[in-house]
């Protein structure tokens, strides 16, 4: 039975209904969303926690997706010479000019073999010369690669810390060889947590730009402005951390990273800017929440200190 015009329009409604509700429900700073960039562990899981056994996928970064987290740090030259070049580009070209000349002299090519045959010795002569120059040349870079992988900025993954305590973050370091988390930087990402939320709730996003890097910014400044446009503020207050472990903690091209899971509860509520009624959530009973938190601290910027630079939620 085909649908009339007006049940296509009531369905119609009815989905945006939904996506509006689903936004509303998760309206807190992240808004329910997994997005940010962990250097070259950005598209790879974090290790499970006590907190948070998993994490949900970043769904939106800056950061480039394709190289395997475990080549992203190595040299160009050395990631091209260990992939197989599957006869592609200029090497593809030249190897197909050696192949046409075989079949020529296999074959010739009757009439036409006094017009190709200049072109055809050219293309074999100047492949022989590329793949001497590349065996030359691919047996240089293996020495290469392992002095690059042995460098300073080359940080182990760091192993999954268990420790956790009611009302702080646990596990004061990592593993051996991985970036050390002391109390006081955990301190920080408590502290950061409760600031971030709050200045999301006032829509300060000076303040916000303070505390989280530049891509974060625009993410959660695009959450504000969606959210005014629609008509709507989101109150946040009484943000209070109950349990939280570190996962992971690295260094790689001269940033610290810290990937730190959390368990909190806010009071969260979503009120119409004009008349000021609450559209979701309660102005006086707390909610909780499970996100996986990474914090970044540049060498070239060491006055910014430890900076919010990706949130996943719990899965």
């Amino acid at each position: 039975m085909p649908f009339s015009r007006s049940s296509a329009l009531t369905l119609a409604l009815a989905a945006g209904l939904a996506i509006i509700a689903a936004d509303v429900a998760d309206a807190r700073g992240g808004g329910g969303r997994s997005f940010g960039s962990r250097g070259s562990k950005t598209f790879t899981a974090p290790p499970a926690t006590t907190t948070a056994p998993k994490a949900a996928p970043i769904e939106k970064s800056m950061t480039q997706k394709g190289a395997p987290a475990s080549a992203q740090g190595a040299q160009p030259g050395a990631a091209a010479a260990a992939q197989p070049s599957r006869f592609g580009g200029m090497r593809g070209l030249l190897m197909g000019g050696l192949i046409a000349a075989g079949l020529a002299s296999i074959f010739g090519l009757g009439a036409l073999a006094s017009v190709l045959g200049f072109v055809l010795q050219f293309a074999l002569i100047a492949g022989v010369v590329y793949l001497v120059v590349m065996f030359i040349r691919a047996r240089s870079q293996p020495a290469l690669a392992r002095a690059s992988a042995q460098g300073p900025d080359q940080a182990p993954r760091g192993g999954m810390l268990g420790r956790h305590a009611l009302g702080g973050i646990g596990g004061a370091s990592a593993s051996a060889g991985a970036l050390t988390i002391g109390q006081a930087d955990l301190d920080t990402f408590e502290k950061l947590l409760g600031e971030v939320q709050t200045a999301y709730g006032r829509e300060d996003t000076d303040r916000l730009g303070d505390m989280m890097t530049p891509e974060m910014l625009s993410y959660l400044s695009q959450q504000l402005a969606t959210n005014a446009k629609q008509g709507l503020h989101n109150e946040i207050s009484d943000v209070k951390l109950l349990q939280g472990d570190v996962s992971e903690a690295w260094r790689e091209n001269g940033s610290d990273y810290a990937t730190v899971a959390m368990r909190y509860s806010l009071i969260d509520a979503t009120v119409d800017r004009a008349s000021g009624n609450v559209v979701s959530g309660d102005r006086t009973r707390s909610t909780e929440a499970t996100e996986v938190w990474t914090f970044r601290r540049d060498d070239r910027a060491p006055g910014d200190g430890w900076q919010l630079s990706a949130i996943q939620q719990a899965a």
